[in-house]
């Protein structure tokens, strides 16, 4: 008999770590983990780890085999910057990865006559604004404006949320009977803030790594100009957003993708609250001309009145309380 289970993807990643102590701590359904990396020892007696990759047809054929999956979190991505260098590595992780992922999910849905549900975050990587003009000129976005991604994982991105739409509400529709169908929800995130691990290459992570950087007394050359503006959000509140979108009834969902957001900053407010923390803290400007394109090219803030009305979503940290009770306290002592 197979075990039920909380699949949880990529789940060495910064989202991943705090999902698990936030659902451990919850207790419900026993946790699946699958990352590439060994899980960090603190969490092992939490989970329940599978080291390999989303992409190993094999390795997921024998999950299945042994596991029924209540709940599919997929939070394995090769992410913006590395995936500009390895697009074709990109595309295979991030949509082929998917796509097996959302097989499964539907093989089990109609299997068990109940629905998976499945939750992708998104990433507003998936926006492509044109200019800088049409940028300060629509600085909040709904969800479905400016679709228009430059980079790979955006475009990634994109096309999976329809890859989950589809899905849900497509799946198998010549067919003679309709099938017992999956649940996708997704929402879209800022740039995600932690303090308790170090910044991976994602575009946004300006802004981290300052942090990180002031708090080791080191020098920090930041790739985008200081009026570079983009949304933002610390970790908890991305992790509170996961939760809630997922215990929402589904008869409240008025579409499958949202926005969430928190608040917005340049990156010269930014150094400047780092300043303000660590005033030692030593930050230039030294804009990469690609990455700065790919900042440009999101849009200031995202418009989230939709999660807000359909399943409560509000942040609980604003700028002030982000920095000082989360991000500075944890930093500090993580190098002290």
């Amino acid at each position: 008999m197979r075990k039920k289970v909380t699949l949880i993807t990529g789940a060495c990643g910064e989202i991943g770590h705090a999902l698990i102590d936030h659902l451990a701590e919850q207790g419900g359904a026993p946790i699946l983990t699958l990352d590439l990396q060994d899980m960090a020892e603190g969490q092992r007696n939490k989970v329940t780890h599978i080291k390999g990759s989303i992409t190993d047809k094999a390795l997921l054929e024998q999950l299945v085999s042994q596991y029924e999956f209540d709940q599919i979190i997929h939070l394995a991505a090769l992410l913006s910057t590395r995936a500009e260098f390895s697009p074709s590595l990109a595309h295979r992780v991030n949509v082929e990865g998917t796509l097996l992922l959302l097989d499964i999910a539907a093989e089990q849905s109609e299997f068990r006559q109940k629905p998976v549900q499945f939750i992708f975050p998104s990433s507003i990587a998936a926006y492509g604004m044109p200019d800088l003009a049409t940028k300060s000129q629509f600085p909040n976005v709904k969800e479905w404006e400016w679709n228009y991604p430059t980079t790979m994982y955006g475009a990634n991105k994109l096309y999976c949320e329809r890859l989950g739409i589809y899905y849900s509400e497509h799946f198998k529709q010549l067919a003679e009977e309709k099938p017992v169908m999956l649940e996708f929800r997704s929402v879209r995130f800022p740039g995600l803030i932690s303090a308790f691990t170090v910044p991976s290459g994602g575009t946004s992570d300006y802004g981290p790594e300052m942090l990180h950087a002031a708090a080791q007394n080191k020098a920090y050359a930041c790739f985008v100009r200081p009026d570079s503006a983009i949304p933002f959000m610390a970790m908890p509140d991305a992790i509170k957003a996961l939760i809630a979108l997922a215990a929402a009834p589904a008869d409240a969902l008025s579409q499958r993708v949202y926005n969430v957001t928190a608040f917005s900053l340049t990156a010269e407010q930014f150094a400047a609250e780092v300043v303000r923390h660590f005033p030692q803290a030593a930050i230039t400007y030294a804009p990469h001309l690609k990455r700065q394109g790919i900042v440009d090219s999101w849009p200031v803030d995202t418009d989230d009145h939709k999660a807000r009305k359909d399943w409560g979503w509000l942040p609980d940290y604003d700028q002030q309380r982000c920095f000082a009770e989360y991000l500075v306290p944890n930093i500090k002592a993580r190098y002290s």
